[in-house]
């Protein structure tokens, strides 16, 4: 029996581990174990090789060794950057106002709303139909408390690409006497957009390591020198006493080696991947009626096609989808119970009926015309099935759905 087609389009969720990653680890795994913080030669050797590593980060951000610091992953460089510079903020009186954006990974949107608890007043900005953020309202919300401000690179959801390079330029021409502290989540970003922290205009940047290639479990957070940061994990004095642990060795080598690669290999994943979500685009709209394309036509990441659809669920879409070999994502949290539009389409404006039929294609540098041919072959055929017998929560129509959600 043939097996069936399997065709990998969530990319924005996790990507393989690229093989040169996984072949510089593995010693890391086995024989060479040492901890970098003993004083034996084995443990030299791993010290030696985080530091390399460290450089490697560095490169490609465009900004020193001794400010790239080693995390777990996103969540946890989001988590360090916002905590810890709105807390030593607080600490040294300088203010307890975050400015960030409605549309922000949940990272940052449950960070803020933590720190809300502890006393900080935190502006959440608006975002046009297409998902960006308006630079001259960034600005408009600075003022003399503020300490942080928080802007994603790119979206996870839609792809939208916001202008971040004015947003600093904006919040810098602010003339409050005082540095505000810029913190960008730019997880999707690596494999699309150039990371050079210089350019970009900020003083703090998140990273994940399993989105450009690397391992699981591993990510960065770039640190401007002299920014105010509150250590957010206590115990040793790793990580220049700020992110405390034993350093995953093998997950610092694999975090460099990939995104090394990602960087080095930018316009050519550029060029794939944004052919290929051209052909998902055109052809989904041209086969399907009832289907509009989610975030910016232009300013969106080379592989992303998000889109929203009236009649479906996006559940059963997505079921439907993997049931014929077809990995992809809704981009909102739904369940048979609870209905949880997507609250980056609520934000844009998208109306719920139509928010909670979305669907998430971001392809990678492995996928080929053969899978989008696929795709394309089979998507309509499914969205038209599922119109047929539509799902309980849009019988009675958008009032109901709404409602729902």
């Amino acid at each position: 029996m043939k097996d069936k087609r399997f065709v990998y389009l969530d990319h924005a969720a996790t990507t393989p581990l690229r093989a040169e990653a996984r072949e510089a680890m593995l010693p890391y795994l086995g024989e060479r174990f040492g901890n970098p913080s003993a004083s034996y030669a084995g443990a030299r050797q791993a010290q030696r090789v985080v530091e390399d590593a460290r450089r490697t980060v560095a490169e490609v951000l465009g900004c020193r060794p001794n400010e790239v610091v080693f995390t777990s992953g996103g969540t946890e460089s989001i988590n360090a950057a916002t905590k810890g510079v709105a807390f030593a903020q607080q600490l040294a009186h300088l203010g307890n106002h975050i400015v960030t954006s409605v549309i922000e990974h949940h990272a940052v949107l449950h960070s803020s709303q933590y720190l809300e608890k502890f006393g900080f007043d935190v502006t959440y900005l608006p975002v046009d139909a297409c998902g960006l953020v308006d630079p001259a309202a960034v600005a408009e919300a600075v003022g003399p408390r503020t300490g942080l401000v928080s802007i994603m690179l790119a979206n996870n959801e839609v792809g939208t690409i916001q202008p971040m390079a004015e947003i600093a330029q904006a919040v810098r021409a602010r003339d409050l006497g005082r540095r505000i502290f810029l913190h960008s989540d730019a997880v999707q970003a690596p494999c699309s957009l150039d990371l050079n922290v210089e350019r970009l205009g900020v003083d703090l940047l998140s990273l994940s390591a399993h989105k450009f290639g690397g391992p699981k479990g591993a990510g960065v957070l770039y640190l401007r020198r002299a920014t105010p940061f509150l250590s957010q994990q206590s115990g040793g004095g790793q990580e220049r006493q700020r992110r405390a642990g034993t350093e995953n060795v093998p997950g610092i080598v694999g975090t460099a080696v990939a995104l090394r690669l990602a960087a080095v290999e930018r316009e050519a994943y550029v060029r794939h991947c944004g052919r290929l979500r051209d052909r998902l685009v055109e052809g989904i709209r041209s086969a399907i009626p009832g289907v509009e394309l989610s975030g910016h036509p232009r300013s969106r990441l080379s592989n992303n096609a998000h889109f929203t659809f009236d009649g479906v669920e996006a559940d059963a879409l997505v079921t439907a989808l993997d049931a014929v070999g077809i990995a992809a994502s809704a981009g909102s949290a739904c369940t048979s119970s609870v209905w949880e539009p997507s609250h980056v389409l609520v934000a844009m404006g998208v109306p719920l009926a139509r928010a909670i039929g979305s669907l998430r294609l971001t392809a990678g540098p492995e996928n080929t015309d053969e899978d989008i041919d696929h795709t394309l072959s089979v998507l309509p055929g499914i969205v038209e099935r599922l119109r047929a017998v539509p799902p309980p929560s849009l019988r009675a129509g958008p009032a109901s759905a709404a409602h729902a959600s």
